[in-house]
């Protein structure tokens, strides 16, 4: 068990969007974050108090959570004489990097000789099946994205709280290391062995009540040249029999492809539907969610109502206005 509270880490973050694993924390668990720690060069703020590693000792803190996650994910030569000290200080250590705690020799050393654990959260401790492709009971919902990063996740826990607020049998499942450090259980499906990625996102969403929903967690993008895989994985792993395309509106191109400009929503509602109807021939897609967290409110009302105009489908920004009219779609 990774102990709480959390001191985030945002390490030098470069911008906001890089420390979403500790944006996620804030928004969805914030009782579990007593502030954070950013080191010279940082551009991510979650709005948390500032702390050094005594002071978030002093507040009660228990595990540092590296609260970054670049692009490969990588630990940052630059970050361990915090890591360490924190052992040193008393705090254990968690992170979703692929680039594991346990192999990093200074951390391990430390580790062994403060007792502090080391929690690497996108290791699989489960022996995955390929998957075989057959149809379960229950119903499943996928967010799918024209980008990385756009809302995937926070769109299944928005529309997870509105069906538990109904009294609907609903359960979130998370596919990323974010959505593990919020729930404390799913997958760590980018760090599956490709073969049987399909096979772990059954597992996942395993034979249910005929009225109970799986809100499966989104992953990268089917439009994505690095990420592609692990969506198409997820899509045919889970079946999903309904889905909600999810974008950003300011993006000026695909995260970290700056030759990649992002695809229309009427192109990702085409190609989702191609890929889901192979494994699901019922799949419809059930609205749209906009992450309008870059634009004023009087711009997000008017891009909202331009899509919903012209895709003809219900479109909210489930973080800021709920998740209601996505909910109030599902079949």
């Amino acid at each position: 068990m990774i102990q709480s509270p959390y001191l985030l880490f945002l390490g030098d973050a470069p911008d906001p969007l890089a420390a979403k694993v500790a944006q996620g924390i804030r928004d969805w668990r914030p009782d579990l974050a007593v502030g954070q720690y950013r080191m010279e060069g940082c551009n991510a703020d979650m709005d948390l108090l500032d702390m050094t590693l005594d002071e978030a000792i002093e507040a009660g803190a228990k595990t540092l959570v590296v609260g970054v996650a670049n692009r490969g994910g990588m630990i940052s030569p630059s970050w361990l004489h915090v890591l360490e000290s924190a052992m040193h200080k008393g705090l254990d250590i968690a992170s979703g990097l692929h680039n594991l705690l346990r192999d990093e020799p200074t951390l391990m050393a430390a580790s062994m000789a403060t007792g502090q654990a080391l929690h690497d959260v996108r290791v699989p401790d489960v022996k995955y099946p390929i998957a075989n492709g057959r149809r379960r009971t229950g119903k499943r919902c996928l967010a799918v994205g024209t980008d990385c990063s756009v809302g995937k996740m926070y769109t299944g826990l928005a529309m997870e709280r509105e069906m538990l607020e109904r009294e609907m049998k609903a359960t979130f499942r998370p596919t990323g290391q974010t959505g593990i450090l919020i729930t404390g259980g799913g997958i760590p499906l980018d760090a599956v062995v490709a073969d049987f990625m399909a096979g772990a996102v059954e597992w996942l969403t395993p034979d249910n009540d005929p009225d109970h929903w799986d809100l499966i967690e989104g992953q990268g993008s089917l439009f994505h040249a690095s990420y592609s895989g692990v969506t198409l994985a997820l899509i045919h792993g889970g079946q999903p029999d309904a889905l909600v395309l999810c974008h950003e509106p300011t993006r000026k191109h695909m995260r970290g492809l700056p030759d990649y400009a992002l695809p229309s929503l009427e192109d990702l509602r085409d190609l989702a539907l191609t890929m889901a109807r192979i494994v699901n021939p019922d799949v419809y897609v059930a609205g749209i969610s906009v992450n309008t967290h870059g634009l004023d409110e009087d711009a997000a009302e008017e891009y909202l109502a331009e899509v919903e105009a012209r895709m003809g489908l219900p479109t909210v920004d489930p973080f800021r206005d709920g998740a209601g009219r996505l909910v109030d779609a599902l079949k």
